[in-house]
């Protein structure tokens, strides 16, 4: 392609990855107070915007290390309720 042939296609792409994956992060957002799976189009608009900006990213990396982390809690929280070893 000619130089301003690519920067024409690479400016269309981000165009229309942003108005996709805004659209898709909106309607998780509208989910998150009406019936369905608003965390996971959240998680899903992200990734679709981390195809072409850097901010959504590392807000989706942010989002997948608190999920560890609640996941590690909540397995965690159920080997707490053992009885400690007695001396």
């Amino acid at each position: 392609m000619s130089g301003v042939g690519e920067q024409v296609y690479r400016t269309a792409k981000k165009v229309i990855v942003a108005i996709i994956g805004g659209t898709v992060l909106a309607l998780g957002v509208v989910m998150l107070v009406t019936p369905g799976p608003g965390l996971v189009v959240i998680i899903g608009g992200l990734a679709i915007l981390a195809a072409e900006f850097a901010f959504a990213k590392r807000w989706l990396k942010r989002v997948k290390e608190t999920g560890r982390l609640f996941a590690r809690k909540i397995r965690g929280g159920a080997a707490s309720r053992e009885e400690p070893p007695r001396q």
